[in-house]
């Protein structure tokens, strides 16, 4: 057997590694020669822990290799992003554009899966394409019962932990859509090889409305939580000592606020329900609202915390610890932390100190005209203010001691 992963980002690469890791021959296919190089190298491209060892053996043990165009295979698995566009629209350009680089070496008897985020008909989508690209293969049709087709297509979501997503991978459940049940009989069948846990089948549209609302429902819920933070700052309440006290109920259990929702899942997927039926998805666009109008809630702490020192802002030095879109990764994807820095480096203060352990240096879309990546003991020495945005292991273990006669905005409540 053979497999073609598309797309090496934060979930193709694992899942290419660990498939070659089960002895079977892996390409994986990406369009940034960079990613290429460092991965045939036989090292990892993000930070994510078992993975870099992981990449190494399968590719010093010749499964796997990294390439920039599809080859002959007999399971093709698409892994590349699917954004929003400035309304809200799902963007499925890049499926679109892996679908028709396959379609020039598919074969009789291949399987494709889509594991992709995506809206509710996009696996059907995807076969009409193929088979406008492929007219000598039959391809098959949503919820038909005949075996008269040349191509098994299914739909698998991802449902993986960054941080975990090697564990994952193979002890979490998967959802398997097919086009057709024969389609997912033979997508569970390969999935098997590596996954320990349940492999559930179902069609293609359930699957992939499954994935999004896994999503919207932590989405809802955090909203819940980040708006009474808000409450709680308006009425000067300890929202995490109201929250302690609240889970003691026995049916109750809420979430942690924090500066907002990133990533490429959770601040993503509620938006391809959204946009399918605006109407009916009022509850879920409410949460989404609250979630992305948290950072200008952060922004305002900020602003009442530079009023409050007897300095010219000029003078004031502030230090954000974390800009990653959540703890322990470099992942900076939809980082609401990473918006609210932004925000900060179009003010006039003296210093903006970063503290991020798990990147070597800033991104392009920061300003960098005052702003510094620097360690945490020194940003907490030059600080005025600081800013916690992300829960990282290194900054539960601070010293309070180190943090008085400074202005301290704990996003998280992790000094709590």
């Amino acid at each position: 057997m053979i497999v073609s992963v598309i797309g090496l980002g934060y979930i193709g690469l694992p899942t290419a590694a660990i498939i070659a890791s089960h002895g079977i021959k892996v390409i994986g296919v990406d369009l940034n020669q960079d990613t290429i190089n460092i991965i045939n190298q036989g090292k990892a491209h993000i930070i994510e822990p078992e993975l870099d060892s992981l990449v190494k053996k399968t590719i010093e043990n010749g499964n796997f290799i990294a390439t920039d165009k599809p080859k002959k295979s007999d399971v093709f698995i698409i892994t590349v992003p699917t954004p929003f566009l400035d309304d809200y629209s799902p963007d499925i350009s890049y499926i679109k554009s892996a679908v028709k680089s396959i379609a020039q070496v598919l074969a009789k008897g291949n399987i494709i899966i889509l594991e992709s985020t995506s809206p509710v008909g996009t696996t059907e989508e995807i076969s009409k394409l193929f088979a406008s690209e492929r007219q000598d293969l039959i391809f098959p049709s949503f919820g038909s019962e005949s075996i008269n087709f040349d191509i098994s297509i299914a739909y698998c979501p991802e449902r993986v932990l960054p941080g975990n997503i090697i564990c994952e991978l193979v002890e979490n459940d998967r959802i398997i859509g097919g086009m057709t049940m024969i389609c997912s009989k033979r997508a569970i069948e390969f999935y098997k090889i590596f996954v320990k846990a349940k492999c559930l089948p179902t069609d293609c549209r359930t699957a992939e409305l499954s994935k999004l609302v896994e999503n919207s429902y932590r989405d809802v819920n955090i909203a819940f939580a980040n708006e009474l933070s808000l409450i709680c700052s308006n009425l000067n309440i300890n929202v995490w000592d109201l929250i302690e006290l609240a889970n003691h109920h026995p049916r109750v259990n809420i979430l942690n606020p924090g500066p907002g929702v990133g990533g490429h899942c959770i601040a993503v997927d509620p938006w391809f329900i959204i946009n399918s039926l605006p109407d009916l998805t009022k509850l879920i666009k409410t949460a989404r609202e609250v979630n992305d109008n948290k950072p200008q809630h952060v922004l305002s702490l900020i602003d009442n915390a530079i009023k409050s020192l007897s300095k010219e802002n000029s003078a004031i030095n502030i230090s954000c610890l974390g800009i990653s879109y959540k703890a322990d990764i470099d992942d900076l994807r939809g980082s609401p932390a990473l918006e609210i820095v932004k925000s900060l480096s179009q003010y006039k203060i003296n210093r903006l100190n970063i503290v991020e352990p798990n990147i070597s240096e800033l991104p392009e879309s920061i300003e960098k005209n005052n702003i510094n990546l620097i360690s945490l003991d020194a940003a907490i020495k030059d600080a005025d203010i600081i800013v916690i945005l992300v829960g990282h292991f290194e900054f539960k273990s601070l010293d309070k001691k180190f943090l008085e006669n400074k202005v301290i905005i704990d996003t998280l409540g992790i000094l709590n």
